[in-house]
């Protein structure tokens, strides 16, 4: 019996994968001796009371109709034979075998009315045509339906999702059991062969869903099964098929099956009280079934709403960017058991979706000019979409398909970000077609999760624009104050400067202190630049933008600053330059101080030495015009002691410093009054004891 190796290797290791008791192994071993001693069969038997009080109960049952009264084993044996006997006694136990909890989703007592009325019909189908024997018959029909029970058992979520979305139609189940790995009727026949079972049983097992093209020319253990499976159907549809079977298949009359399938149902009550076996049979379960259903779903949405309010939680604890798309990441895997969730945010100056989560997406730009990209559809309308179901007309694109690839899953689901009509991201989840099923049975859970993860996201981009407010109201306030101040100080100086002036030609006739007084000229020169540097950091001024090379202006501050600062404070500079970047649309100048403040920034938190790193990377695409566009990406990073959690969120303001000593926390607010003069963003990332990291993105010029 062939498996796929991965379910049969899934399968053979699980412990929930039922055994055969001891004592029926030894029964089996024996009956199945060329020569076999009726004393040891019954004598095995004997020794387990509860399996030889069922046998004799359903021995002297109405099912047998036997003369007289059998009170003994050996008698039961001499009567029956032994395979029957042993059909008898692996059918008792294997229900005990399988004593395993079901639900509204599979019902357990309408799964064995369906087997024992199958094995019941398989039985009487088989004396009906003369087949050498029917207990055996009855036993494979018994037991034809046990891999649903093995794949319950150990595949309970996936198996779940398929169940609750195919119930009611077996062919389409069937396929959901294709792409779980194996069909119940492969796994049951691989169990029944693992158990040493005849040959023809476990084919009967095999193919009991197959075409009705192929049964025609199978042995006639397998049509008697197919036939016998068809007629126990709770489903009127396939029950009605029945009689036009056993005409095609096994010569029966439709007056005389209807009469055979009748005494079945009788008969298969007093089987089931014999081997004490609960059923119910379908009118009687249905009102039971409907309850059970409510009350599965009352507990199954207390136990989601439990686990929500946990993810929730972590929602509103994240205390920063980093920690929300941890949150979100976790509440996907925990709500839904989905190992990675792909997040993007939107990024309305780049006009596009940026991955942010896992690393393998970050800093990946999807541009919303991409409009036949399906993972844009979905953020555009704010609604889910899968590429399972995509219309012939709405054909994955390159973009999506390398999407997909990157999930190593069969398909993607793209859930948005949004609340109240503001669009934050969206999330990309790698599923197979069992996954998306689950997703869509709790796909309000998922929902509502994302809604509370789009009001989180938006909440902290809310709370930055309003710091980024407070910081260039601070900015405007200080530079009105340190304009007031400069003014006031230039007076003095200037006088200063004069009355030198006049000193200097006093002295110059006796040639006396010019030097000294070049020196006190200078210092007073380099006095009104540093009160001109006090202001220059949010002072409006007219930006004359020109095309720069960032590489080159990189690799003239490299030539510059490296010796002297790994020479006098062990401070090493790397670099990682993007050979593709394109030019950038600044002020050279500009960009010059902004490079300079930064690694000056970055050496002053190296007080023990270290490294700094400086990198560039182009991210973008071009814009609907066929133009370049996009950003260019600087990034400077060291490897020092982090900044703290007070001082981080207010770093860009002026006067803030986490260093000691004589810093005056200007940098960082120059730096960031210039990048935003010059249209891009600066943003900080810091981690105690692992470093800091700066990125500055600017735009690219247009060509």
């Amino acid at each position: 019996m062939q498996l796929q190796e991965s379910i049969a290797e899934r399968i053979s290791s699980f412990r929930q994968l039922p055994t055969l008791p001891h004592i029926l192994l030894k029964l089996m071993e024996v009956c199945n001796k060329p020569e076999t001693d009726l004393k040891e069969v019954a004598s095995i038997i004997d020794k387990d009371p509860s399996l030889s009080g069922k046998i004799l109960r359903l021995i002297n049952s109405a099912y047998y109709g036997l003369p007289r009264k059998i009170e003994d084993m050996e008698n039961a044996v001499a009567y029956l034979g032994t395979n029957t006997v042993k059909n008898v006694a692996i059918s008792a136990s294997v229900y005990e075998a399988f004593r395993v909890k079901g639900n509204s989703v599979f019902n357990l007592k309408l799964f064995w009315w369906h087997s024992i009325c199958c094995g019941v019909t398989s039985r009487l189908l088989a004396k009906r045509i003369a087949y050498p024997n029917p207990d055996e018959a009855f036993f494979a029909g018994l037991l034809h339906d046990i891999g649903r029970l093995v794949l319950w058992i150990n595949f309970k979520e996936e198996y779940r999702g398929l169940l609750e979305m195919y119930g009611q139609r077996p062919d389409l189940l069937l396929a959901g059991e294709v792409r779980l790995g194996a069909t119940h009727c492969e796994v049951g026949a691989w169990l029944l062969d693992r158990w040493g079972l005849p040959p023809f049983v476990v084919d009967s097992v095999l193919y009991h869903h197959d075409p009705v093209e192929r049964v025609k020319e199978a042995l006639p253990l397998v049509q008697i099964i197919y036939v016998a499976n068809m007629a126990s159907q709770h489903l009127n549809e396939f029950r009605e098929r029945a009689p036009s079977l056993a005409v095609e298949l096994l010569g029966i009359g439709q007056r005389a099956f209807e009469d055979l399938v009748s005494t079945a149902k009788e008969e298969s009550a007093e089987v089931a009280r014999s081997l004490d076996i609960e059923i119910e049979a379908p009118d009687s379960q249905a009102l039971e079934q409907k309850e059970a259903e409510k009350h599965d779903q009352l507990s199954r949405a207390v136990g989601d709403a439990s686990i929500l309010l946990g993810t929730l939680h972590s929602l509103l604890e994240a205390h920063d960017k980093d920690a929300l798309l941890g949150a979100i990441e976790g509440g996907i895997r925990v709500l839904f058991d989905i190992p990675q969730a792909l997040v993007f945010l939107f990024h309305p100056e780049k006009n596009g979706l940026v991955g942010e989560k896992p690393k393998t997406i970050e800093g990946v730009l999807i541009p919303l000019s991409a409009r036949n990209s399906m993972i844009v559809k979905s953020f555009q309308e704010a609604r889910w979409r899968d590429s399972f179901e995509l219309a012939e007309s709405e054909a994955l694109t390159i973009l999506d398909e390398q999407i997909i690839r990157l999930t190593r899953k069969p398909g993607i689901l793209c859930q948005p970000l949004s609340a109240q009509g503001n669009k934050a991201g969206l999330i990309v989840l790698g599923v197979d077609e069992a996954q998306l099923n689950h997703l869509r049975a709790n796909m309000n859970i998922l929902k509502m999760f994302s809604h509370h993860a789009a009001v989180a996201l938006l909440a902290h981009h809310a709370r930055e624009k309003a710091l980024l407010e407070v910081q260039t109201q601070r900015v405007e306030a200080s530079s009105s104050m340190a304009r007031k101040v400069v003014h006031e100080v230039n007076n003095p100086l200037g006088i200063i400067k004069n009355y030198l002036k006049l000193l200097g030609f006093k002295l110059a006739k006796h040639n006396i202190g010019q030097e000294e007084i070049k020196i006190i000229n200078e210092e007073i020169d380099r006095v009104t630049q540093i009160l001109s540097t006090l202001t220059s950091f949010s002072q409006k001024k007219v930006v004359r933008f020109e095309p720069v090379n960032l590489n080159a202006l990189v690799s003239d501050l490299i030539k510059i600053m490296a010796e002297p600062l790994e020479r006098d404070h062990q401070i090493k500079l790397h670099t990682s330059l993007d050979p593709e970047l394109p030019e950038i649309e600044a002020e050279k100048g500009a960009m010059k101080q902004v490079l300079i403040n930064m690694v000056k920034n970055a050496a002053e938190a190296l007080s023990r030495g270290g490294n700094i790193r400086i990198s560039t990377r182009y991210v973008g695409s071009p814009t609907e015009q066929g133009r370049q566009g996009g950003f260019a990406e600087l990034e400077i990073r060291d490897d020092g002691p982090g900044i703290p959690e007070g001082i981080k969120a207010k770093i860009f303001e002026p006067y803030t410093t986490s260093k000691d000593g004589e810093h005056s926390g200007l940098g960082l607010s120059i730096v960031h009054g210039i990048v935003t003069e010059l249209g891009g963003s600066i943003t900080c990332e810091s981690e105690p004891d692992k470093g800091t990291t700066f990125k500055i993105t600017l735009p690219v010029k247009q060509g």
